[in-house]
């Protein structure tokens, strides 16, 4: 997908920035001088300005920054909702899909009926439906609940379920906006283990939205910190800490901090607010 659109707003368009040394056409994911400006001549607010960013096959990428920086939309852009206003977006990991804070089922529907419902939008064979939902089911280790409604499920098992149906898609590249923002502690940290181990099973390109630094050096390969509005990369963490990792260890606590430091000067120079 490369999408590009002209905006009419009182905001100049900037010249094209190279992507990082290493990336290019062979990265699941690459953003070229990317600006997003919302609104037309007099209010025109800019969301995005000028990010060059690349992921590659199988990466786990956090991006963090203080809120309304733009890292939402930068994944709406990635996923095809909506188009920037400058620059290239390019996604060459194949399908995208998408999961937010909220697990958004079908609440008339049980958690089958729930994962089901995106192999039959693939319009695979009812034989071949039934044994998938079970093995995706089996990952997410939500066997023996196929029968329950969304509101007899925890947040953390609606999560699960939202996992499965992202699967079920087909997708190469998962892009999550908070997914577990929401959920308490405890969950939260069960949601990791998870979320990492089928990660490593799939060899899935993520892409994951999140506030909470410890959270993102729990996870990421990399930790990319944008600055407040207009959103720009203004630093990348690699994270070299052996998995799994523990969110309360000292190399996670320690990481985190570093990254903190980093993103309170961001705050104090836009004078923005963090979440």
């Amino acid at each position: 997908m490369t999408a590009r659109a002209s905006a009419h707003a009182r905001y100049e368009e900037p010249a094209p920035v190279p992507p990082r040394s290493g990336a290019g056409s062979s990265a699941a994911i690459s953003l070229h001088g990317v600006t997003k400006v919302y609104g037309h001549v007099g209010n025109a607010v800019p969301a995005l300005d000028r990010v060059s960013l690349d992921v590659a096959s199988g990466e786990f990428v956090c991006l963090l920054g203080a809120s309304g920086c733009g890292k939402s939309t930068l994944l709406n852009l990635v996923a095809g909702l909506d188009q920037p206003t400058g620059g290239t977006v390019a996604v060459n990991g194949g399908r995208t899909t998408l999961m937010f804070q909220e697990a958004a089922l079908f609440p008339w529907l049980t958690v089958r009926g729930n994962v089901d419902l995106a192999l039959k939008l693939r319009k695979v064979s009812r034989p071949h439906r039934r044994e998938t939902v079970g093995a995706l089911l089996d990952m997410v280790h939500l066997t023996g609940f196929e029968k329950k409604l969304p509101h007899e499920l925890s947040g953390g098992m609606r999560q699960r379920v939202q996992l499965a149906r992202a699967l079920a898609q087909q997708a190469e590249v998962l892009l999550m906006d908070e997914p577990f923002g929401s959920l308490d502690a405890m969950t939260r940290d069960l949601l990791h283990d998870e979320l990492e181990r089928v990660w490593r099973d799939t060899g899935l390109t993520v892409l994951f939205v999140t506030h909470n630094v410890r959270e993102a050096v729990r996870l990421g390969d990399r930790v990319v910190l944008l600055s407040s509005r207009p959103g720009r990369v203004v630093a990348e963490f690699p994270v070299q800490i052996d998995r799994p990792r523990r969110i309360e260890s000292h190399e996670v606590a320690d990481q985190a901090a570093e990254i903190t430091g980093r993103l309170r000067e961001e705050v104090r120079r836009h004078g923005a607010v963090p979440d």
